[in-house]
């Protein structure tokens, strides 16, 4: 008979705390071959969204234990089937790279593969993890943590601009600082090692249960090849597929010639002689202004490294004259006002003149998806009259 699947609501961002109580149960026993689940977005929109898309009621597919929603961030999200296999395989390969098992701190949304991936890691150690509350300092919530005992924890580059910049002892403190979500600014990284800390960035997604290359290097069992620009990964890791959503699921899970299933991402990048990945961003993720092509995660980059801007999102939207233009949202930082008049030329001249924001607006936050990643289609809503 085939199993049915098991919603979860995930705790509210006031109370993530009650994740504990909730998911962190739920999650155990289906690794251990107890009821699959998938876990709700703790916002009402995106958990109703997440309903439809999941269609309890309806017979899950075969071999699957946990069910993971993406965001959608640019394109409608998806339900990805994972199993416990590729979860525990994820999470094993990830403590061996990092050293061994310790203890977890909890920082990201549980709804997300990011967060879920913590509470298996810390199932596989025998440890319940500790949960960073909101809003808590990290030095409090790292004094919560076993003494002896390694920790680490997991980030989004916007955790590790703040942490770094507030409290970088505490964030010095964890044995391994794991930051994916999201491209990381080399400046960032280059600052977080400056002041001690053991982070290493991660590349992966849902249909990888979670981040399979650190630092460039695919983890024990996973191999990384680039199609036609694309990058294109397998190993035990995989999901095999999508809820309810055949079509897709032979689109994205294609078997390669020699035997195995391979998942093509939407992100492009390059392989070095040594076997080290670097991603160059999605490949649909351009902006065309006045024909030349424009990285918006680039031009983000350079914005974040003056000294006014806290954090920035860029989009392009349209225009009569060159297609596509270039705008900017950027969070201030403490005390700045950022002017147009002196981000375009910083941005020309790493960047080229076609990069340059031709229009500004200053906003107080990023606003983001449920899994921690910037939501561009918000971004493009705030920017869309400018």
């Amino acid at each position: 008979m085939p199993r049915q699947l098991t919603l979860v609501p995930a705790p509210s961002a006031a109370e993530p705390a009650a994740a504990l109580g909730t998911v962190w149960p739920a999650l155990r026993a289906a690794l251990a071959g107890g009821a699959p689940l998938a876990v709700l977005p703790a916002d009402p929109g995106p958990a109703d969204a997440a309903r439809q898309l999941l269609r309890p009621d309806e017979p899950l597919e075969p071999g699957t234990d946990l069910v993971v929603v993406t965001s959608g961030s640019t394109g409608s999200g998806k339900g990805v089937l994972l199993s416990a296999g590729a979860l525990r395989a994820s999470a094993t390969a990830t403590l061996d790279r990092l050293g061994g098992a310790g203890s977890w701190l909890l920082a990201l949304p549980v709804s997300a593969v990011g967060g879920l991936q913590v509470l298996v890691r810390s199932a596989l150690a025998d440890r319940e993890p500790v949960v960073l509350g909101r809003g808590e300092p990290l030095a409090a919530a790292t004094a919560r943590l076993p003494a002896g005992d390694r920790r680490y924890v997991s980030l989004v580059p916007t955790q590790l601009r703040r942490f770094l910049a507030e409290e970088p002892d505490a964030l010095a403190s964890f044995d391994g600082v794991l930051v994916g979500g999201a491209a990381s600014d080399p400046a960032l990284l280059a600052a977080a090692h400056a002041a001690g800390v053991r982070v290493r960035t991660t590349y992966g997604m849902s249909e990888t249960a979670g981040g399979c290359v650190y630092d460039g290097v695919p983890l024990d069992g996973v191999s990384v090849r680039v199609a036609d620009g694309g990058i294109e990964l397998t190993g035990p890791v995989l999901a095999h597929g999508y809820r309810l959503d055949p079509a897709a699921t032979a689109e994205a899970f294609a078997p390669g010639p020699g035997g195995g299933v391979w998942f093509r991402t939407r992100d492009a990048g390059s392989v070095d002689d040594d076997g080290r990945l670097t991603v160059h961003g999605r490949l649909d993720d351009v902006v065309i202004s006045g024909g030349v092509n424009v990285s918006p995660p680039a031009v983000e980059a350079r914005l974040r490294e003056h000294p006014s801007v806290a954090d920035a999102v860029v989009a392009g939207v349209p225009d009569p004259e060159w297609g596509q233009r270039v705008v900017a949202a950027v969070v201030a930082a403490p005390g700045a006002a950022p002017r147009l008049a002196e981000l375009r030329p910083w941005v020309a001249e790493r960047l080229g003149a076609a990069a340059a924001p031709k229009a500004l607006r200053l906003i107080d936050t990023v606003p983001t998806l449920h899994t921690g990643k910037p939501d561009r289609r918000a971004v493009l809503h705030i920017l869309g009259d400018i």
